[in-house]
């Protein structure tokens, strides 16, 4: 009896061995190649590439992790009008939404499970889109130049929008589908999230070397701070916010309370070839930092070097660098998801 017993426990326990442990996916937009990469984070390899439109540029991840969408901006020459709905268990393309033609879909964040916010360059407005049935639910204009980058509150009552050529943040009414308030924030401004709960909104205006921090509710300015190096992204996470730097190839690191840097850190990757990339061979020889993201426990965060073809995993604990990740051809845009790439 007790020799089963110990028979059936060792069975057991060596079948919970034999299975593969669930691994969380980071799915990355490589700009110059039309496709995503979707790499298991459990074993660092790419599971699948999957092929988009053309250049795409920035990927959100449903509430659930299940979908990405991808905004399929397009090039200088010819502006992108659709997006590319994943499934991101199954690794597979969904189907392809149409938008109005020229549109130029860049930023995205979904609002639900099905509807998902997206800035439209070419439109100067926010799109809410039905990614089911394809549908424009709503336009809402911002009336200015380059609408590039959005987030959206907790509540989904408030959108903001980064506008670069403008210099300006858009704050959006989602349920009365109306403009509230342009805000000038400093020129290029194009990186954006929401910090300290959401109570703060952090701007990065590139062209002018600097971070907007304004009240999210109130939208009076908290403080400007310098930020050398052409600041691109913010990504909050805890009472920190990381801004990338393409310029110099530096990661630098705000404290939300403070409200200044506190420190700033370079990942040492060896750019490649400039041709045929958006920034070309405006930044030397840096690696060209652009996207960054974080898990959903805040423990580890992800940057994409848009010039070297790898992403780099950082431990926010001690700021190192975990590991390198091989993605496609310039990646930038990138997307969390806790599913695991062939769960379905």
């Amino acid at each position: 009896m007790h020799r089963t017993t110990a028979s059936l426990a060792l069975a057991l326990a060596l079948a919970v061995l034999a299975t593969p442990l669930a691994a969380d996916t980071l799915v990355v937009a490589n700009k110059a190649e039309a496709t995503v990469s979707l790499i298991d984070l459990g074993t660092g390899e790419v599971a699948a590439t999957l092929s988009t439109g053309t250049g795409p540029h920035e990927v959100g991840v449903s509430p659930d992790g299940s979908l990405a969408l991808v905004t399929n901006y397009g090039t200088r020459e010819e502006p992108g009008s659709s997006l590319t709905l994943i499934d991101v268990g199954a690794a597979e393309v969904v189907r392809t939404l149409e938008l109005p033609e020229g549109s130029r879909p860049h930023g995205v964040a979904w609002l639900d499970g099905r509807r998902a916010a997206v800035t439209c360059e070419g439109l100067g407005a926010l799109l809410v889109v039905d990614t089911e049935s394809g549908e424009v639910l709503a336009r809402i204009e911002t009336g200015q130049e380059v609408s590039h980058m959005v987030v959206v509150a907790a509540d989904g009552g408030r959108a903001y929008v980064a506008n670069i050529g403008s210099g300006t943040v858009s704050v959006l009414d989602l349920e009365g589908r109306a403009l509230i308030k342009n805000v000038p924030t400093g020129e290029g401004a194009e990186g954006i999230d929401l910090a300290a709960g959401g109570e703060q909104l952090w701007v990065t205006n590139r062209a002018e070397d600097t971070v907007t921090v304004l009240d999210a509710t109130t939208l009076e300015a908290l403080a400007e701070l310098p930020s050398a190096n052409f600041p691109i992204r913010a990504r909050a996470v805890g009472d920190r916010v990381l801004v990338t730097n393409a310029r110099s190839g530096e990661i630098a690191v705000f404290d939300t309370g403070a409200l200044a840097e506190v420190e700033r850190f370079r990942v040492e990757v060896e750019a490649g070839e400039t041709a045929g990339r958006l920034f070309g061979d405006e930044f030397g020889d840096s690696s060209v930092p652009i996207g960054v993201v974080v898990d959903a426990a805040g423990t580890r965060a992800w940057v994409a070097h848009a010039h070297a073809d790898v992403v780099t995993e950082i431990d926010l604990a001690s700021l190192e660098t975990a590991r390198h990740l091989r993605a496609g051809k310039e990646p930038d845009g990138m997307a969390w998801s806790p599913r695991d790439v062939g769960s379905e």
